[in-house]
């Protein structure tokens, strides 16, 4: 299989309309504002798009609304996780119909299976999709489940389309051994940074990143990303610093809080849905004068330009 590489990959938000449903129209120009600000790829919907408050049906639809909107300039990697394997299987097997890239999969929702059934869960999955295949570790995120190398060589062995490891857990220690690892029985395995934290992920061996905070600080994540890709980490260490405190400033709140960012940055995409609440006045004039705070942020796009 011909080794896909994201790249930059922006996750965008999901908009939704004052009565909690997707709004399309909106979508689409939030996925042209990525498209003109340097995504190399598009992620979606991830856990920054709500995509666990999306029904399986709306996360279908919107998959085939971005794939046909973004008409072959970028590629589009499909967020197939779900609790059940079966569920997640038909998700990514529609991934490949609806013309995705790549899938991409968490562990399992609520569930904290063993590491045989683990592999079999994404095992099936990965043979669903057919297309490049991505495994995402983030064990805070999921219960404390993590992917580990031995479950990936295990992976490699079972799949020709496992490509590799989106890594949010800032365990640099993990990443560098399964990096080391897997490339020695699959030469073209990849990490990438699931996050903005991009050069540690880099010096490690990162060949892409994936970033949230892009639907806010598009200019200064793209300024990150080709610094670091060409292993400039001394002139990338300030744009990391101030994404940092970008991430500081919107992290409490979580989605709500990224949402916020971009209402305080003229891109608002409505409010995420229930159960997460979205910040108060007072939340979001903390945001506000936290972004305000930070000097490289001031030459980020104001609105939808």
């Amino acid at each position: 299989m011909t080794i896909f590489t994201p790249g930059l990959v922006h996750t965008p938000v999901t908009p939704f309309t004052a009565e909690g449903r997707i709004d399309y129209r909106l979508c689409g120009k939030l996925i042209a504002f990525h498209l003109d600000r340097g995504a190399e790829s598009l992620a979606l919907p991830m856990h920054a798009g709500e995509s666990v408050s999306l029904s399986d049906g709306e996360r279908r639809a919107l998959l085939e609304f971005v794939v046909e909107r973004v008409d072959g300039r970028v590629p589009v990697i499909a967020h197939v996780s779900q609790s059940g394997t079966g569920i997640a299987e038909a998700l990514a097997a529609h991934a490949t119909q609806a013309g995705a890239a790549a899938a991409v999969a968490t562990t399992p929702y609520y569930w904290t299976p063993p590491a045989d059934m683990l592999l079999e869960h994404f095992a099936r999955i990965g043979r669903a999709a057919g297309i490049p295949f991505f495994v995402y570790n983030s064990p805070q995120e999921m219960g404390g489940v993590k992917v580990t190398t031995d479950l990936v060589l295990k992976l490699i062995d079972r799949l020709d389309n496992f490509m590799g490891v989106i890594d949010a857990s800032l365990d640099w220690q993990f990443m560098i051994e399964v990096i080391s690892s897997a490339r020695e029985v699959r030469p073209g395995f990849q990490l990438l940074s699931g996050s903005e934290y991009m050069i540690s992920a880099g010096a490690i061996g990162a060949m892409g990143m994936f970033a949230p905070l892009a639907g806010i600080a598009p200019r200064a994540v793209q300024l990150l990303w080709e610094r670091c890709r060409v292993e400039a980490y001394d002139a990338a260490r300030p744009i990391q610093e101030a994404i940092a405190a970008l991430r500081q400033a919107v992290k409490p709140w979580g989605v709500a809080g990224l949402k916020g960012g971009m209402q305080v940055i003229q891109r608002s995409c409505g409010l995420p849905r229930p159960p997460l609440e979205p910040v108060g006045t007072q939340e979001l004039e903390m945001i506000a004068a936290a972004i305000g705070a930070i000097p490289l942020l001031r030459e980020e796009p104001r609105g939808w330009t």
